[in-house]
């Protein structure tokens, strides 16, 4: 792939491994984030948007204390374990990991007490008993996480993607199952025992616990999730320990690091790594505070209309957008111990490759998902989310105005993660502080000066990974001196897209015409997409035979495409 003129050939061997890590975890996420998918259809037939409100509101501020706690840990541990084991000091790397967690015991237990005794602080009375089911979680992720980041650190993304997919499904079934269970509880005990208020009625009253109630059940959910994945990866850790016991009874390195210097490493390291990720994920909960806080109480608007827009916005369309990202972010989490090692070696032109290599498969995945998103919003929205017709204005504009985020977030995910490889861990932080600045500068300015409501906060977020990709993208090329190759990786991929959308809509309104049914018409549209990007992309010439080898069953891709004579 060409990637600039001081750009080495690929190691096709060590690429395809690469690529083949990434797609392992980029596959557990996919197939994790439908699963989240398909089940809050049920779910938020069961708890409504106003349910969805406030479990979103408490899960945003239960994520920010995630990240700063535990959430940063694979990726952190990950990179400074990688560095051990390619240098071949294991008894160090196995000493990091055990300082790693006892880091994370302290830490996530610091941080669990702190989030259910303060849950007033971050979130309105009604969803304080939500964000205190999310307590407990904090602390049992971040011995989840340091195990992840060890095989990470190991190149094995087996046992993390597995572990993913084992704590979705635990997630469905406790959340759906939970959530029905306590609203039925509400029902005919009212047992959150919520005081009265004159200025609501009996009725709004019941409506709110019963939505209380789904949102505990459901933050129950996300907690059973972590426990099965801990439990999971504590016994594949327990089926390699002793092959890497003989590794550490082999390693004749004298130095060993002291319990101090440990400490020390995983504090500089893992703390820009919490900054940074945390500061990237801050704008949602900006956000939230600005729609569902101070929009309402400025513009004196009905609190329980407002939290149910921000129910559709952030619990259907976001998470929508938010599906493809899951490639990004195992693309991002497969490169940091691969940058660092390289990093370590100074092998800055098969590290350029890397960089490149990764930004053109994610690009590839991520460019025809925002279109097909922008041209199939409503009927997509309405196939995972059926309860959604009597609000699907709403949703359908505000999945229409992030469907080009997801290409600005894949990138923007993707570079911050090159950077952190580079050891550059505090220009991410820079570059999302300044993008938060700008949309939140815009999000006020729509929110209180338009009338486009929860749309505002869409077009605001859109624009913060606009800001923060485009300056992710500009601190990579001053450090490491790589420059993107752009017609290949971007436009023709853009014309391919757009030849595939043109299509797939197509197939949906003619279908549609027949049926009548935008959820049966939406399934034959998205399958046809597929073949249909596949030959565009070839015909524009987007991709050649040696990149296409690269992926996940490439040589079989390449046979087909030879068959039908789009590649010579």
């Amino acid at each position: 792939m060409s990637n600039g003129k001081n750009v080495a050939p690929a190691k096709s061997g060590a690429l395809n491994n690469f690529i083949t890590q990434a797609g392992i975890l980029a596959a557990a996420g996919f197939i994790s984030r439908i699963i989240g998918l398909l089940y809050t259809s049920p779910l938020s037939a069961i708890i409504g948007d106003l349910g969805l409100g406030y479990y979103s509101s408490a899960y945003n501020y239960y994520t920010i204390i995630l990240l700063v706690s535990s959430y940063s840990i694979p990726s952190a541990i990950s990179k400074v374990m990688a560095g051990k084991l390619g240098a071949g000091e294991y008894k160090n790397a196995h000493r990091l990991f055990i300082g790693s967690l006892l880091y994370v015991l302290v830490i996530g237990g610091i941080a669990s007490i702190f989030l259910y005794f303060g849950a007033g602080l971050f979130v309105e009375p009604d969803a304080i008993p939500v964000l205190r089911t999310f307590a407990p979680t904090i602390f049992i992720y971040g011995i989840l996480g340091v195990l992840r980041g060890y095989f990470q650190a190991h190149k094995n993304m087996v046992p993390t993607s597995v572990s993913q997919i084992l704590e979705q499904i635990a997630n469905a079934l406790v959340s759906v199952g939970a959530a029905y269970l306590f609203i039925r509880y509400a029902q005919m005990h009212s047992f959150l025992g919520m005081a009265p208020v004159s200025t609501i009625s009996s009725e709004v009253k019941a409506k709110i616990a019963e939505a209380v109630s789904g949102a505990i059940g459901s933050a129950l959910g996300t907690g059973s999730g972590v426990v099965i994945a801990l439990i999971f990866m504590f016994f594949a850790y327990m089926k390699v320990r002793p092959g890497f016991k003989k590794m550490i009874q082999a390693d004749t390195h004298k130095n060993v690091d002291s319990a101090g210097s440990i400490i020390k490493m995983i504090t500089l390291i893992v703390t820009p790594f919490i900054l940074s990720t945390a500061m990237s994920n801050l704008a949602s909960t900006v956000n939230n505070k600005l729609f569902t806080s101070f929009y309402p109480l400025i513009r004196n608007l009905d609190m329980v209309e407002v939290t149910s827009h921000w129910g559709i916005f952030s619990g259907k369309s976001m998470k929508i957008s938010n599906i493809p990202i899951a490639f990004a972010s195992a693309m991002a989490a497969a490169m940091i111990p691969q940058i660092a090692q390289l990093i370590a070696k100074n092998d800055i032109a098969e590290s350029k490759n890397k960089i490149g290599l990764a930004v053109k498969a994610t690009m590839l995945i991520s460019i025809p998902c925002a279109v097909g998103l922008f041209v199939l919003a409503a009927p997509v929205t309405l196939l995972l989310y059926p309860n959604t017709l009597p609000n699907i204005t709403l949703a359908k504009h505000s999945l229409m105005a992030l469907s080009l985020s997801v290409i600005f977030y894949a990138l923007s995910t993707l570079n911050s993660s090159v950077l952190q490889g580079l050891g550059k861990v505090v220009t991410p932080i820079i570059n999302a502080g300044v993008a938060l600045l700008i949309q939140t500068g815009v999000g006020v300015a729509l929110l209180f000066l338009t009338d486009l409501d929860v749309f505002s906060i869409a077009i605001s977020s859109t624009l913060y990974s606009a800001i923060i990709a485009v300056l992710n993208q500009l601190a990579v090329r001053k450090h490491i001196g790589y420059k993107q190759e752009m017609l290949r990786t971007f436009l023709l991929p853009f014309i391919a897209s757009g030849i595939m959308g043109g299509a797939s809509y197509g197939v949906y309104r003619l279908i549609l015409h027949f049926t009548s049914s935008p959820r049966l018409s939406v399934i034959p549209a998205i399958i046809v997409a597929i073949p249909v990007y596949f030959v565009a992309l070839l015909l524009v010439r987007a991709v050649t035979a040696e990149e296409l080898k690269a992926f996940p069953k490439g040589a079989a891709l390449v046979r087909i495409a030879k068959k039908l004579h789009l590649l010579t």
